[in-house]
């Protein structure tokens, strides 16, 4: 396929789509399936055929919509009409009364149980309406397994407008220009780190997706890979041409089956059309890309023992430099960027980098996408712009905290984040604030917490997970965490003391200075943070301690 072809074929794509009156998406990213979509899919698209409304209505699956808790979801379009908690069941009232009788079933629309009014057009609602989706813009409104539903939305214009339009340098400039910051955690900027890789001369260079997310709780990258495969795909070829690399590498995690086979999936349709593979769209740039399934070891996310675990290593880190831009995959300049990162890449180019700058902080441009999760309402995916508020994405768009709790921390950045307390719900979420209030970014877990929780056992709980998944390749963070672990076990056991705590908050400073990577120099911030602010609960285990111990003593002497 040359570029005419693309042309031609989105044309006709466009025509056959726009023939429909209505397109009904049903989430099948992997939560709603967990709750039945399929089922729903399969009867929806016999209701519609029963009633003889396939020429007028055309019924897909989808990825993601964003409210994971009221799955499955329906969306009808052109209305924005969002049906929650679907099933078999009422599938037939469901067709009837939006799509014959025109009046929507109120009492099954998005949000309808607990919001003071159900909205007919569910943007409307604070959910969708603070959010600003470019990352996320397509995912549960098409169809993730139909490369045309993504040409239809101007698939592959970009990759098409940097091989005839653009040189290398002109690409990483204007990635430059949109100050885009890697979504993987660490906010590295993302053309400097472009600039990087293309600047070093060499016969083979690698892009790398990394797609290993693993923390608790998060949920985007695989959202990204179910909901919009080919955003990704276009993303790494666009990376490859910029940096001058002709091979790419998906590195997602075993533990995402359905993202892999959709992945497998896009990357056949678009070799199919000339979207990949040698001289694509008859240009002289030629890329291809392979997937690699991880293990699911949490340190695989980190760049150089993620690059071992490609080239059939163990998945440990290495000392650094040199970096992967100049030493990466088999000893080659490598670029590796994450999922969310590279789903930025076409918006970018399509319109320019200038817009996206726009958007955002003077210092963290752009969106971000968040797995909302804990003790909220409406738990979900959500993308909204750098810089709002922790208290508009916890009260407006997640509807707050259920059964009359109050709100107590949001956990931001995973287990290498920190806790937020109630008096900082003020604060803008972006890169600088985060860390200032002893948190991170991350890759965008945002997990909540009501006034049931215990900080100590939060902390416990975190570092437990760091101690179980450390390599244990260098000595401060197999042993330290692992030291800071039985420390918080002792003081929730009851059984702590003040110079506990005090050992605490050396091992801290030693394992996040002395550690070889970024899981042990950040596996100490849940227990900082929860030390920097919720101290007294750490010193109310210890003094019940002495109270027993009083007790204890009393009754011994008394006798």
């Amino acid at each position: 396929m040359n570029r005419q072809d693309l042309k031609t074929m989105a044309d006709a794509a466009k025509a056959e789509h726009n023939k429909y009156k209505h397109k009904i998406c049903v989430c099948c990213g992997a939560g709603c399936i967990s709750s039945g979509s399929e089922a729903v899919l399969k009867k929806l698209q016999e209701e519609v055929k029963t009633r003889g409304l396939e020429n007028d209505v055309r019924v897909v699956p989808s990825g993601c919509m964003g409210p994971c808790n009221q799955g499955p979801l329906v969306k009808v379009m052109p209305e924005y009409a969002i049906y929650q908690k679907v099933n078999c069941e009422n599938i037939a009232a469901v067709v009837q009364s939006q799509l014959i009788d025109k009046k929507p079933i109120e009492d099954l629309l998005l949000f309808a149980d607990s919001r003071p009014k159900p909205f007919v057009n569910a943007q409307e609602d604070p959910f969708f309406e603070k959010q600003y989706k470019i990352v996320l813009k397509d995912c549960g409104s098409i169809n993730p397994e139909n490369i045309e539903d993504y040409i239809v939305r101007d698939g592959y214009k970009a990759l098409d407008k940097v091989l005839f339009q653009m040189s290398s340098e002109e690409v990483i400039a204007e990635i430059k220009h949109s100050r885009l910051r890697g979504r993987g955690g660490a906010g590295f900027p993302t053309g400097i780190k472009w600039e990087t890789v293309y600047k070093y001369v060499a016969d083979q260079k690698y892009v790398i997706c990394n797609g290993d997310e693993g923390d608790p709780g998060a949920f985007m990258d695989r959202s990204v890979l179910e909901g919009n495969p080919h955003r990704v795909l276009e993303g790494m070829a666009i990376a490859g041409y910029a940096v001058g690399a002709n091979k790419g590498y998906a590195y997602i995690r075993g533990e995402y089956p359905l993202a892999i086979k959709r992945f497998e999936a896009a990357i056949k349709a678009a070799k199919k059309l000339g979207l990949l593979g040698p001289n694509i769209l008859g240009s002289p740039f030629s890329f291809d890309i392979e997937i690699r399934i991880g293990a699911g070891a949490f340190v695989c996310g980190e760049e150089t023992a993620l690059i071992a675990s490609i080239e059939g290593k163990r998945g440990t880190p290495r000392p650094r430099p040199p970096f992967p831009a100049e030493s990466g995959l088999w000893g080659r300049p490598t670029l590796i960027n994450n999922v969310e990162t590279l789903a930025s890449i076409a918006p970018i180019i399509n319109r320019g980098g200038e817009w996206y700058s726009e958007i955002g902080t003077p210092k963290s441009a752009g969106t971000k996408v968040f797995a909302l999760a804990g003790k909220i309402n409406y738990s979900g995916l959500i993308e909204v712009p750098m810089g709002m508020t922790l208290r508009e994405i916890v009260f407006d768009i997640g509807g707050g905290v259920p059964g009359g709790k109050q709100f107590k921390a949001a956990q931001t950045g995973g287990p290498s984040g920190g806790c937020i307390p109630k008096e900082h719900l003020d604060v803008k979420v972006d890169y600088e604030s985060l860390v200032s209030l002893g948190s991170i970014m991350g890759s965008g877990g945002l997990i909540i917490m009501d006034d049931s929780s215990d900080m100590v056992d939060v902390a416990r709980f975190f570092m437990e997970f760091c101690m179980d998944e450390s390599c244990g390749k260098c000595v401060p963070c197999r042993v330290g965490t692992k030291m800071m672990y039985d420390l918080l076990s002792k003081i929730c056991s009851g059984q702590g003391s003040l110079k506990d705590i005090e050992k605490l908050e050396e091992l801290a400073v030693y394992v996040k200075e002395a550690s070889l990577c970024g899981l042990g120099m950040s596996a100490p911030n849940p227990l900082l943070s929860t030390l920097r602010y919720y101290k007294n609960e750490y010193l109310a285990h210890i003094k019940e301690n002495k109270a027993f111990e009083l007790k204890a003593a009393g009754e011994v002497s008394h006798g």
